[in-house]
């Protein structure tokens, strides 16, 4: 048996941040589903842009991106369908990354992250 025999469903975020595209499809898959529940929203959306911005350098991309890649994972410490504490984790990897690159997040990122939710999460994917 392989190692990713046994990793199947489990990839560490580090491995899917690389895959950038496979991050931006899963992001939105993920957040329609749960947006309605997540307090952060906005702040995740405002990381997404930043991260997908070609203006952001390298590293601040590469710390949000792992901490996007781990809110999408299918399994993480504390499993998302947990009333209450389901997004906890998710929360404090997201609050972690945008403190350590706060500076690269702009007005510009933020005020489309609350256009996107503005608008609906249908329509922000194709923006």
């Amino acid at each position: 048996m392989t190692s990713s025999e046994h990793t199947v469903g489990f990839e560490p975020a580090d491995r899917l941040a690389q895959d950038r595209e496979s991050v931006r499809r899963r992001f939105w898959i993920k957040l329609k589903r749960v947006v309605a529940k997540l307090p952060f929203a906005e702040d995740l959306l405002a990381a997404y842009y930043c991260a997908f911005d070609k203006e952001t350098p390298r590293h601040v991309q590469a710390a949000l991106l792992g901490a996007i890649a781990y809110f999408i994972l299918p399994f993480d410490f504390v499993p998302d369908v947990m009333p209450i504490l389901g997004f906890t984790d998710d929360a404090a990897i997201l609050a972690t990354a945008i403190r350590v690159v706060a500076s690269h997040i702009t007005p510009e990122h933020r005020e489309a992250a609350r256009a996107a939710l503005k608008r609906g999460i249908e329509t922000a994917e194709e923006s």
